[in-house]
């Protein structure tokens, strides 16, 4: 699998995730507000705050047509009712936890092959917009 990133000069180039040469496109859900039963304090306990959530996939073209068929893509609409889903299973400690609870299930779907998921808190520091983390994460490689 080709590297997806790479550094340049000490930044990180951005992800090129639609790539004809390669055959894949982007599936993409941007700033996806919930409220989450989330964080490892007190006070977050009990109570739901506000997050965004933003993914960013690479999918494979495959070989068939698209046939107009919901079939033959993978459904921006799963990924967020997955995400709903995945939120409302209740309280997570860590960002990071449910980051990776999002990638994972992204993978489900064969077509992903590689997952980017950005979560931001919009409450957590009061003098900040938002904070959180952001993960990538590629399709684990068969075993053989």
């Amino acid at each position: 699998m080709t590297k997806l990133a790479t550094e340049t000069s000490g930044n990180v180039t951005p992800l090129r995730i639609a790539d004809a040469a390669r055959l894949t496109r982007h599936v993409f859900v941007r700033d996806l507000r919930l409220d989450a039963h989330i964080g490892v304090h007190r006070h977050e306990e009990g109570r739901a705050q506000p997050i965004i959530v933003n993914v960013d996939l690479t999918v494979t073209e495959g070989e068939e047509t698209l046939n107009d068929s919901l079939a033959n893509v993978v459904c921006y609409e799963r990924v967020v009712n997955n995400i709903k889903d995945l939120v409302a299973q209740g309280h997570v400690r860590l960002v990071e936890t449910l980051a990776e609870s999002i990638a994972e299930d992204c993978f489900t779907d064969e077509r992903v092959l590689a997952a980017r998921v950005r979560i931001e808190k919009l409450d957590a520091i009061e003098e900040a917009h938002s904070v959180g983390i952001e993960i990538e994460r590629l399709r684990p490689l068969p075993q053989n």
